[in-house]
């Protein structure tokens, strides 16, 4: 068996985020996403059926969860954030010097 690379294969011109899925079975998807300077669209906001685990593995993020009527949640290389099925957000802003790279875990949480 031979292993990818997460930072590999990724274009140098990003006109909108790429998605990858790097594994999926029945209740759970991982991942990889890759921004450079993208954010949702005004207005726009995320409401999934999956909950979902995020971790920034290279770059920055802002997100907006319209649960938290705080300040945006900030995420730098290494921080992560778990975002429960149907709580609304929205990425704000990624790094626009940098790409951002995410790992990205969809699961379907049976308590719920």
């Amino acid at each position: 068996m031979k292993p990818n690379n997460l930072f590999s294969d990724i274009p140098s011109n990003l006109p909108q985020e790429l998605f990858t899925t790097l594994h999926q079975v029945k209740g759970l998807r991982v991942e990889r996403i890759v921004s450079q300077g993208h954010a949702s669209p005004p207005g726009f906001w995320y409401d999934q059926d999956e909950s979902e685990w995020v971790i920034v593995l290279q770059g920055s993020a802002t997100i907006q969860l319209v649960e938290d009527d705080s300040q945006p949640v900030e995420l730098q290389p290494g921080a992560y954030l778990n975002i429960p099925a149907h709580v609304r957000h929205r990425v704000l802003a990624t790094d626009p010097t940098e790409k951002t790279i995410w790992l990205a875990i969809s699961y379907s949480d049976e308590r719920q």
